[in-house]
């Protein structure tokens, strides 16, 4: 059998409704109108066979947050906690049929990207955004995996730059993908905001940049000589920092204890999932944000204890699950590009 390379694309099954069935189809829903709807995130990335990244992440992060959840699917990956086996990336045409079935119809608040494999594929999700003026749109650029494999091509990096930093509302990279974006290391946090800033200057609006992979350094700036140093160190190893960094607004700075874990697969595809739930229930961005890490340090903590795999396992997503919430205010089923955006309504119950 000829070896896989893990970097073909899958061949596309595409049917196509004709358009006497489009017009046959039957009004199915019944019963009085309805008064209410969900709050609706859509997820395009890859998928994790091993359940703890990818859209399955988000997928439960979503639910998890009480918010309906969708994908459309870049790539398919064989990998578990100890790595990614094999990749294969999903044609361009085919992640945008996907993208508009769901948007047409059910209609979205906020979108999370993810592993966008190619540049073809980063090309028609930019032009998505622009064709359905979706404003809500959080980019995890997901780069390499946990476990170090390369999950996303050169030239596919240099595309995302350029089409999808300017037309998102915010970009999530750890300090590793911040890294590679600005062309030198991030090696403690008092390097943070300059760092944000040189991405802020590559096009993006907002940047959130995770602190997470940081070995050391604490973030009291300031500082100087060996012994100011060393406690740094030290008190650095016991705290996570972000940072949030907006066009228009004061830095924001996050942190919260380390959390002693070997289950930290999927963390960032978690955060940017739940940023943009929070986006969608109606929070603006830095309360999303704070929202958003308070449930990633839950899930980690919660996930701590537990053995999933003999690599990095995944968080406990649904330490503590949200109902599904509903909105009062019903959004049009069939959005088209010329149609103006849905405002976001106020929750008024839950199931």
């Amino acid at each position: 059998m000829k070896p896989m390379d893990p970097m073909d694309p899958i061949e596309p099954i595409i049917f196509e409704m004709d358009d006497r069935d489009k017009h046959q189809r039957k009004d199915i829903s019944g019963g009085p109108a309805a008064r209410f709807r969900y709050a609706r995130v859509l997820t395009i990335a890859g998928s994790d066979s091993g359940g703890g990244a990818g859209i399955q992440a988000d997928l439960k992060t979503f639910a998890a947050l009480g918010c309906y959840g969708m994908s459309a699917i870049t790539a398919l990956t064989a990998q578990n906690t100890c790595g990614v086996h094999g990749i294969r990336a999903v044609p361009a045409a085919f992640v945008r049929a996907q993208i508009d079935a769901v948007v047409s119809d059910l209609g979205v608040d906020a979108v999370k990207l993810g592993m966008l494999h190619s540049p073809q594929i980063v090309r028609g999700v930019a032009r998505a955004i622009d064709a359905y003026r979706l404003t809500q749109v959080v980019l995890d650029p997901v780069m390499v995996a946990t476990s170090g494999d390369r999950l996303m091509s050169a030239p596919a990096v240099q595309t995302l730059v350029r089409e999808l930093f300017p037309r998102v509302l915010l970009v999530t990279p750890n300090l590793d993908e911040a890294a590679h974006l600005v062309g030198h290391p991030i090696e403690s946090v008092d390097a943070f905001e300059s760092a944000a800033l040189e991405l802020l200057d590559l096009g993006a609006r907002a940047v959130l940049l995770k602190g997470g992979h940081l070995k050391g350094g604490h973030p009291g700036g300031g500082r100087s000589g060996r012994g100011a140093q060393a406690r740094d160190r030290h008190r650095g190893r016991d705290e996570v920092v972000d940072l949030l960094v907006q066009r228009d607004a004061a830095p924001l700075r996050l942190a919260s204890p380390r959390i002693a874990s070997r289950n930290l697969h999927g963390t960032g595809c978690t955060l940017s999932a739940a940023i943009a739930a929070h986006l969608a229930l109606g929070a603006g961005l830095p309360e999303a944000v704070t929202q958003a890490r308070h449930y990633v340090t839950g899930a980690i903590a919660a996930g701590a204890p537990v053995s999933a795999g003999a690599g990095s396992g995944p968080l406990n997503h649904g330490y503590a699950p949200v109902p599904m919430q509903r909105i009062g205010r019903l959004a049009p089923c069939s959005p088209s590009p010329s149609a103006p955006r849905t405002p976001h309504a106020k929750i008024v119950n839950r199931f």
